[in-house]
């Protein structure tokens, strides 16, 4: 019968695991390397099972081992976070914080926050992943994610940051000579910047609608295909042909100058960008922070009404 296993071995397991070496798991447990190889010895030989294959050069995780990890990394995480949580209840938010965002919109409006963010508080170290896919916020050990579509999985809850717009956008050089649309039908036969979907690989159609509830497809003369909106508008900056894109992206060309909105007051509505995050009854202080400041922040600076089109 296998019984619970110490929480020390199970640590020692998981730290190994992702560090890839006794020595590193060692440094950040303070033990020595000997310690957590015993440690791990011990769980191995309680569950009858290899965890690690060793050799003189590196360890790599057993089909065994990586099932173990994947299935007790987010819970360990999760209980030392509690205990942290206890143990600094009172005091200053610590320790490193894991966050996942999307590349372009963490550089544009998440990263400008760190200066101020570290100044009020300095003892919370950011390890920051910019990268544009869904991750396991729980099972990869993330205190949170910021991001527009994502699916809302058990054990986890949302903030919701704002809602997105997608607007029509062109270069003034590419509307040189060219009538202005005054209606989304007036659109067709534009060179068009169309996006392929990465989830579906289907070319994303659009539908734009007003205030007023009038809506009209947009039909563009498909003149290049990208996955990414970053280079949807880089190529439309470019003179390229029209480009819908989502404000996020939008927004800092028109601001400079370097697109034209075509169809004031048209949008089509691109979901929430949201702040995700365990739904821990003891979420730690320095993820409780985060989640507050960003929140703050952004809405002193207006970001849900930057993001809309209408």
């Amino acid at each position: 019968m296998i019984t619970m296993q110490p929480l020390s071995h199970l640590e020692s397991f998981v730290r190994t695991a992702e560090a890839g070496s006794f020595s590193a798991a060692a440094r950040q447990l303070g033990l020595t390397p000997a310690a957590v190889s015993k440690n791990v010895a011990r769980l191995e030989l309680a569950l009858g099972v290899r965890l690690f294959q060793r050799s003189t050069r590196r360890l790599t995780l057993t089909e065994s081992g990586d099932r173990l990890h994947g299935q007790i990394g987010g819970a360990l995480v999760t209980l030392s976070d509690a205990v942290a949580g206890l143990a600094q209840e009172g005091g200053a938010p610590a320790g490193v914080l894991k966050v996942s965002m999307g590349q372009a919109f963490g550089r544009a409006y998440v990263l400008p926050l760190l200066p101020d963010f570290l100044a009020r508080y300095p003892a919370v170290l950011p390890d920051w992943h910019f990268d544009n896919r869904q991750v396991d916020l729980i099972g990869e050990g993330f205190d949170a994610g910021i991001g527009g579509g994502v699916e809302l999985t058990q054990g986890l809850v949302a903030r919701e940051l704002a809602r997105v717009h997608v607007v029509a956008t062109a270069a003034p050089g590419y509307l040189a000579g060219r009538p202005l649309p005054r209606h989304p039908a007036d659109l067709t036969g534009h060179d068009g910047i169309l996006r392929r979907s990465s989830p579906t690989g289907r070319i994303r159609a659009w539908t734009l609608r007003n205030e007023a509830g009038d809506e009209g497809a947009v039909e563009l003369r498909p003149r290049l295909v990208f996955s990414d909106p970053e280079a949807m508008r880089d190529a439309a900056v470019m003179g390229l042909g029209v480009a819908l894109l989502p404000m996020v992206f939008a927004r800092p060309a028109l601001q400079s100058g370097a697109l034209v909105r075509l169809l004031p007051g048209w949008w089509a509505d691109n979901g929430p960008i949201s702040l995700h995050y365990p739904s821990k009854k003891l979420l730690p202080a320095k993820t409780r922070a985060f989640v507050d400041f960003v929140v703050e922040r952004l809405r002193a600076e207006d970001f849900d009404q930057r993001m809309r089109g209408t």
